[in-house]
């Protein structure tokens, strides 16, 4: 996406977080103040990703494409801020303390095993079973974790033990990820 495209999305997602902070709901008809170019029209997977005071405040998205990519990030948008359950509703009070930053997916692909995830590059994706856990490129990096690390705990976020990972029956893909924000 080129910078004007990713300063578009960023807008558009501010304007639905302040519209239903405000209003309790974002109108239908807020496009129309965004010019939405044929690369936001395709279908594609994105989180967004709330900052308060640099700590997470929410994040909420689409792991594949399901609908046009700006209509993902509105949606998303509102999910990270009024419907992520590790979090109580962002109130409008909070709208200048918060920080937006979007992650556009690539589509997963499935790989061999674990030694294919390269932490910082790629997001991961666990399935063992009925279980499964996601963690966007930026999780290994913003934490610090190396791949072993990664991958325990997002076998503890996906109700697993540590080491589940480890288990023949586990299953991997891995995505990249185009990150923008508000923050520099």
């Amino acid at each position: 996406m080129d910078p004007i495209e990713q300063k578009i999305l960023l807008r558009l997602s501010r304007r639905v977080l302040r519209e239903y902070a405000i209003k309790g709901k974002a109108t239908k008809d807020l496009i129309k103040d965004f010019e939405i170019t044929g690369t936001m029209k395709k279908n594609a997977g994105v989180f967004v990703t709330l900052q308060k005071h640099g700590e997470l405040r929410g994040c909420i998205g689409y792991i594949t494409p399901r609908e046009p990519l700006y209509q993902a990030v509105i949606d998303s948008t509102i999910n990270a801020a009024f419907q992520d359950p590790r979090f109580s509703p962002v109130d409008g009070s909070e709208l200048d303390d918060i920080d937006i930053s979007i992650s556009v997916l690539s589509v997963p692909e499935e790989v061999p095993g674990p030694s294919h995830f390269q932490p910082g590059l790629h997001g991961v994706i666990l399935k063992k079973g009925i279980y499964s856990a996601v963690f966007l490129p930026q999780v290994a990096t913003e934490q610090g974790w190396d791949r072993d690390e990664t991958l325990r705990h997002l076998s503890r976020k996906a109700g697993l033990s540590e080491n589940a990972w480890k288990d023949k029956d586990a299953r991997f893909e891995v995505f990249t990820a185009e990150v923008f924000g508000e923050k520099k």
